[in-house]
């Protein structure tokens, strides 16, 4: 397992693009509590700092589609850049001007969130160009889910830290340098600066003309009620259990699953369409959710549960990304991954909202009840749409496995998905 990840990470732009994309990320993996934070630290109420902390992630998932197809219409550089420069700015103006006059503050957060570069959907836009082998494009994939847990994990970790070090103003300034210095990394790389997508259709709908695409939405926005669903459902079990450190090791089982998942998803060699072994991926993803339901006293054992329902994650995520790009019409694939962010990260919003009034009802174990329907709900869709998923699809390659036009992404100008 180890040789591949290996020998991935010595092909030639893939750490320098990985890491740089996760560097740039960091700002969408932390606002939020960064945001709390801050204006918790300036006076304002728990009320305004989340309608602040809302704001940005409503904003974030209106602008990554949006820039999306603008990198595909005009390139990483050109749109991503100024993207990143703009949000930086306007975090660190919120920064020093607090949350008074509040219009401003709104309006800053606002910026921020809208200008957030789709870096996420850029990278997975990019690994086609890069990546010349099947093989090493599933297991690309996969390290993408992967290292995204890790940074999930681990970022707002980091934000705690600049807090407790220096200030809560200077961490809003420390993760917003680190995502220009991010992006810029990543969009002056050689392969993000010769990146141009197919020419397309015009077409006001742009990716979500495809059915294929749509289908693959509806599944992960409920994907993203569950583990949305889960973060709250973990504080109701450890309140219960009057140990408040319960509910971060029950998330950090969770992430541990998807680790370990992702790492084996991406180190075996797969064969056979990418839709079939998604739904394959997702109904175990879904029953792993339903013992959760259970709810056990014993915390390590719900602890253990908490890990194997995590564990089909990553590759349910990393295979979705072979099929977003078999299905993406022609020309569109950055906007097509960028609108998985939005629906994953919508959905997950959603489960937050909706998991509150079921516990008041029925207490944690129902909480985790909506995770197991959920996991359920998106299971269903797949099967539902099984024969618009299996239809061929508008995007550059059906799989890794079965294309014939790999030598086409390496001529100049890595131009990336096949001509209509």
């Amino acid at each position: 397992m180890a040789t591949g990840y290996l020998e991935l990470l010595r092909a030639r732009h893939v750490l320098w693009l990985l890491t740089g994309t996760l560097v740039g990320r960091l700002p969408n993996a932390t606002a939020a509590l960064a945001v709390v934070l801050f204006a918790r630290a300036e006076g304002s109420s728990y009320s305004l700092a989340g309608v602040l902390a809302a704001l940005y992630g409503l904003a974030t998932a209106v602008g990554q589609p949006l820039l999306g197809r603008l990198v595909d219409l005009y390139g990483q550089l050109r749109v991503m850049l100024p993207a990143a420069v703009v949000s930086a700015l306007a975090m660190t103006a919120f920064a020093l001007v607090g949350t008074e006059p509040l219009a401003f503050s709104c309006v800053a957060v606002l910026v921020a969130g809208l200008a957030t570069p789709p870096l996420e959907g850029g990278l997975r836009a990019l690994w086609a160009s890069v990546l010349t082998h099947g093989d090493r494009l599933h297991r690309a994939y996969a390290l993408d889910a992967v290292a995204q847990e890790v940074m999930f994990a681990g970022g707002p970790l980091l934000v705690m830290l600049l807090v407790a070090v220096l200030s809560e103003a200077a961490a809003l300034y420390v993760i917003n340098a680190f995502g220009l210095l991010g992006a810029l990394c990543v969009v002056l790389s050689r392969p993000s600066r010769r990146w141009r997508a197919a020419p397309r259709e015009a077409h006001w709908l742009g990716a979500l003309r495809s059915r294929g695409l749509l289908a693959l939405l509806a599944c992960f926005f409920f994907v993203g009620v569950a583990l949305g669903a889960i973060a709250v459902a973990a504080v109701a079990y450890a309140d219960e259990r009057g140990d408040e450190l319960v509910a971060s090791y029950l998330l950090s089982a969770t992430g541990a699953g998807a680790l370990v998942g992702g790492l084996w998803y991406g180190a075996r060699h797969w064969i056979g369409a990418a839709e079939t072994r998604l739904r394959l991926l997702v109904a175990a993803l879904a029953l792993g959710f339903l013992p959760l339901a259970l709810a056990p006293g014993s915390v390590p054992l719900m602890t253990l549960l908490a890990g194997v329902a995590g564990l089909f994650l990553a590759p349910a995520l990393a295979c979705s990304f072979v099929v977003i790009d078999g299905h993406a019409p022609t020309g569109t694939v950055t906007e097509a991954f960028s609108w998985l962010v939005t629906t994953f990260g919508v959905g997950a919003a959603a489960g937050t909202a909706a998991v509150g009034p079921v516990i008041e009802q029925g207490g944690e174990t129902a909480g985790f009840g909506l995770v197991g329907v959920a996991g359920g709900l998106a299971l269903l869709v797949l099967i539902a749409t099984r024969s618009v998923l299996a239809a061929p699809g508008g995007g550059r390659t059906p799989a890794p496995e079965t294309q014939n036009d790999r030598n086409a992404a390496l001529e100049p100008g890595f131009r990336s998905g096949r001509q209509a």
